[in-house]
């Protein structure tokens, strides 16, 4: 049956949504509305950003915490992804709503949010490495929790996708490289030996 669209005329109602006249549409739309404003609400976004950071965080520490046994694990990547999260969410959000202020760049907002997560991750990298004889130590750390404030920023600017896999190539550098690397050293050294 044809129904034509119209603008909501029942009585008491406020919608302004243009809909077709049958009542059922009318509850389909409300519903879909409230629906929207839950999924889609700014603050329900951020605190997933939040959790979706710190949770690839935990994934890409586990392998310094487990395997490596390091200082820095799973709670120092995790928080490294949460700060760098919640520093681009801060830029975004404050760029947003002070946009219209004459003189006011968004766009440097965001560049210095991001210099400042590179600043501070690098000062907590160049702690954790230390030399110990001939060798440095605690450089794959740093880089990890280097990468997992990238993967922290790419959460805050929505670039979801890409985030979990560079956790996801994270973590596959972090244990698969690391049988690779300590097969490839042994057998190199067996094969100086031999000679």
């Amino acid at each position: 049956r044809g129904s034509t669209l119209s603008l909501c005329a029942k009585a008491g109602c406020s919608c302004s949504t243009i809909h077709t006249c049958s009542s059922l549409t009318v509850i389909t739309l409300r519903r879909a509305r409230i629906l929207h404003y839950m999924v889609f609400d700014p603050v329900v976004v951020m605190f997933g950003k939040v959790l979706l950071a710190a949770f690839l965080g935990v994934l890409m520490g586990t392998e310094r915490a487990v395997v490596a046994r390091q200082s820095a694990g799973m709670r120092t990547f995790a928080l490294v992804s949460l700060g760098a999260c919640i520093f681009g969410i801060t830029s975004l959000y404050v760029g947003e709503h002070y946009f219209t202020l004459a003189g006011f760049d968004p766009t440097r907002m965001t560049a210095a949010a991001l210099q400042g997560i590179i600043q501070g991750v690098g000062f907590i990298g160049a702690g954790l490495m230390f030399f110990r004889g001939e060798g440095v130590h605690g450089i794959t750390t740093a880089a990890g929790l280097w990468v997992a404030a990238a993967v922290g920023g790419l959460v805050a600017f929505g670039m979801y996708p890409l985030a979990i896999f560079a956790a996801a190539t994270t973590m596959i550098i972090f244990f698969g490289l690391w049988y690779v690397e300590h097969r490839f050293k042994k057998w190199y050294l067996d094969s100086l030996d031999e000679e």
